[in-house]
Order: C-alpha cells, then sequence, then structure tokens
C-alpha cells in the first residue's frame, strides 16, 4: 500500500508517519506544501526521512496560494463571523488539492491527514479530496479508535519517538498549537481555551511571530499606498508586485504597526464553539483597501448583491466547500463585479490602526460635481424630482398607516359618544 500524507514535521504527524508505516504496512510519501512557513520548514526533508518516508516532497506552493486563494477570497471581502480572516481555512484547499495530484502521480491508494477529530480541518481536507478524488481513500488516525487508545496524550507520542529514534522536538508542556502560513498564524488549546484569558496582555507578547504590540508599535503613523487593477492589488506603495510579493510586503508594514490582531470565540462547523487568537497584518490591510476602492468603482446594487453573499461565500471557504459547485458559481460573480475595480488605495497604519488616507480611479462613478451642495454645474441631478420620487416611496408607508395604523402615529379609535338616559319624572 502507498499513502501520501500531509506532514508538518511535528509530533502528530511524525507518530502518524511511523504508525501508518507500521500499521498498514505502507509506503508513506510525505508532502508538505511551502505556503510561507519559512524558518518551519527548515531541516524537514532529512526528518522525514530518518521517520520512515518512502519519498518526501516539499512544494512551494506559496505564489498559487496567494494568486488563486487569497486573492479571489479577497476579492469577495470574506470574513468569517465578521472577524476571522480565514487564514487556515484557505490553505487547507490546496494542500489537500496538491496531496490528490501527488497521489495520483504515485500511484498512491490513499492519503492520510493529522487533524483531529474535534476540528474544522478534517472536514477541509475530505470535502476537497470528494470533489476532486472520490475514489481515494482517505485515512485520519485521529478518527481511529486503535490509533487513540494507544495514543492517549503527548506523553505516549513522545515514548514512541523515542523509542523508534524519530527525531522530534517536544515537551509534555506546550501552551498551545500554533499554525502558520502566507496569511496568517493562528493560535488555540492550551492556556487559550479559556476564554477569559488576555491574549493581548504585555506578559504574553512572545507569542506573537507576526506583529508587535500596538503599544510597541511606532509613535508615528505609515502612510501606505495599494494600486488595484481589476480587483487584485499589483503593486504596494508604486512598486510593482506578483500576488506573493503583495502579501509579503503587507505583512512586514502591518507587522510593524500592530495591524491584524484578532482574539475571538468562533462556531465551528463540527458544532462547537472554540476561541482563537490569529494574526493577519497584511491580509488586514489588503481586505481594507480593497473595500476602499471598491467604494469608489462599484455599482451600488452590484455592491449590495455581493455584499449579500458574503456570510454564505466566508461560510464556504470555512466549512471546506471551496471546489463546490455553489462557490465556483459565487466566485464567477464576484470576478464580474471586480471587472472596473481598479485605482489607487491610501492607509495609514498606526499603533494596531488602519485609517483610509484617500482613493482614486480612473473608473470612479463618484461625481464631485453631482455630490456637491452647491450649485450643480452640470444639472445631472435636479432636487424637484425628489418630492415625486419620495412620495411614490412612502405610498405602501401611508395606505398601511391608514388601513392598519403601524407605526407610533396609530390613530387613536373613536368611541362612540353616549348620551346620559333621562330620568323618568315622578309626577304622573
Amino acid at each position: 500500500m502507498r499513502i501520501v500524507l500531509a506532514y508538518s514535521g511535528g509530533l502528530d504527524t511524525s507518530v502518524i508517519l511511523a504508525w501508518l508505516k507500521e500499521s498498514y504496512d505502507a509506503k508513506v510519501v510525505a508532502f508538505c506544501a511551502d505556503i510561507g512557513q519559512e524558518e518551519e520548514l527548515d531541516g524537514l526533508r532529512p526528518k522525514a526521512m530518518d521517520t520512515g518516508a518512502a519519498k518526501v516532497y516539499i512544494d512551494d506552493l506559496k505564489e498559487e496560494f496567494a494568486r488563486d486563494y487569497i486573492f479571489p477570497m479577497m476579492q469577495a471581502n470574506a470574513i468569517y463571523e465578521g472577524q476571522y480572516y480565514l487564514g487556515t481555512s484557505i490553505a487547507r484547499p490546496l494542500i489537500a488539492k496538491r496531496m490528490v495530484e501527488i497521489a495520483r502521480k504515485e500511484r498512491a491508494d490513499a492519503i492520510a491527514h493529522g487533524a483531529t477529530g474535534k476540528g474544522n480541518d478534517q472536514v477541509r481536507f475530505e470535502l476537497t479530496a470528494a470533489a476532486l478524488a472520490p475514489d481515494l481513500e482517505v485515512i485520519a488516525p485521529w478518527r481511529n479508535p486503535a490509533f487513540r487508545e494507544r495514543f492517549p496524550g503527548r506523553a505516549e507520542m513522545i515514548r514512541y519517538c523515542q523509542e523508534r529514534g524519530i527525531p522530534v522536538q517536544a515537551s509534555l508542556q506546550k501552551p498551545y498549537s500554533m499554525d502558520r502560513n502566507l496569511l496568517h498564524i493562528s493560535y488555540e488549546a492550551g492556556i487559550l481555551e479559556d476564554p477569559w484569558f488576555d491574549a493581548f496582555a504585555p506578559e504574553n507578547k512572545e507569542m506573537f511571530r507576526l506583529s508587535v504590540a500596538p503599544e510597541d508599535a511606532p509613535d508615528e503613523p505609515e502612510t501606505v499606498t495599494l494600486d488595484f487593477e481589476r480587483g487584485d492589488c499589483v503593486a504596494v506603495n508604486g512598486r510593482r508586485m506578483s500576488p506573493y510579493e503583495v502579501m509579503r510586503a503587507l505583512n512586514k508594514l502591518g507587522g510593524k504597526h500592530g495591524v491584524g490582531r484578532v482574539d475571538m470565540v468562533e462556531n465551528r462547523f463540527v458544532g462547537m464553539k472554540s476561541r482563537g487568537v490569529y494574526e493577519t497584518p497584511g491580509g488586514a490591510i489588503l481586505q481594507f483597501a480593497h473595500r476602499q476602492i471598491e467604494s469608489l468603482t462599484m455599482d451600488r446594487e452590484a455592491m449590495h448583491l455581493r455584499d449579500s453573499l458574503i456570510p454564505r461565500y466566508a461560510e464556504l471557504v470555512y466549512y471546506g466547500f471551496w471546489f463546490s459547485p455553489e462557490r465556483l458559481s459565487l466566485q464567477a460573480l464576484i470576478a464580474e463585479t471586480q471587472r472596473n475595480v481598479t485605482g489607487t488605495v491610501r492607509v495609514k497604519l498606526y499603533k494596531g490602526n488602519i485609517m483610509v488616507a484617500g482613493r482614486k480611479s480612473p473608473l470612479s462613478l463618484y461625481n464631485p460635481h453631482i455630490a456637491t451642495m452647491e450649485a450643480d454645474p452640470t444639472q445631472a441631478y435636479n432636487p424637484d424630482d425628489a418630492t415625486g420620487f419620495i412620495r411614490i416611496q412612502g405610498l405602501r408607508l401611508r395606505v398601511a398607516a391608514q388601513v392598519q395604523g403601524i407605526g407610533s402615529a396609530k390613530p387613536k379609535p373613536k368611541t362612540p359618544s353616549r348620551k346620559p338616559k333621562r330620568k323618568r319624572s315622578s309626577r304622573s
């Protein structure tokens, strides 16, 4: 049997690699997607081979990740539950897609992942596989009772590695888990499972990798310009860049000023609530600036239609339906709305804040001559026309008020007046 494993080199996937080889009598192909983990990839290839991998793939997918996953999602302005920039969610379909491609190339029988049985990632990996390779078996060790019985905790996993000479650096004290890529770093579990715990307190500064604390950011704001073409950022501070280069540049700028930190309790797809802390400096700037250039260039009804779909789009990404027909259909609509989203946005970064400092576009729908409070030299808008416009808009409200008494001005029903009865005279 031949299995392609999503491998990170950490304790879990190192144990899983050896366990798959032992339990399935399999040749395990270790695959790691380079999507911006940087130094975390150091020494990964020899570590995988020493653990027992038959072959190792470490594929540079950073440009594809930015171009084909992050940027289309940014065009949708997708944020899950109003806060989460979907950094982990959007990476999983790319990783799973490449796993499927390697499985085809290696003539593998199955793919495997180290996602836990309580999380969202298991769903994302497996829904992608279902969409792209329904014939491939998917092995999820953390849902295998035999695996869980053998490894009920980290102590057993560390002992297993020691007994087999598996090179891992792990301790029994793990304050939190971390996942890093080009878009963000996420932190969860461990000390973060208490939602009252202040992750941004000064004593916890060492946890963060991409950004400084806002209070430690420079005392002077920094101005940054972003150029957009058809909804995609193509230049930062006047320098033309690829999508990957844009994300790198914005991460550095945002991190310097403490931008993009989020602490939230979110609703997982599997049904439970989970507390997550995120750093998304570049993504926060990109999303904010993109919205600003849209405000100049997008038709009102097209924008409102797209905006009504943001929660649904974000759910599709978060839940793992990137390759579903509905997400692809939504993406086609979104791409159409971005046709004229071209221009330049100027923002100021200051102590965790992103503030707009200007926007311009050759395709701007904003006309200062029409919008002015002074006399309109174009005569494109006649204030007298508003009278009929408002009267027509108010027709249904007036009818409802007259018939049903809707609103605070509900007329009081008239009570019939009752004349007092005349007393009958006692005289005969």
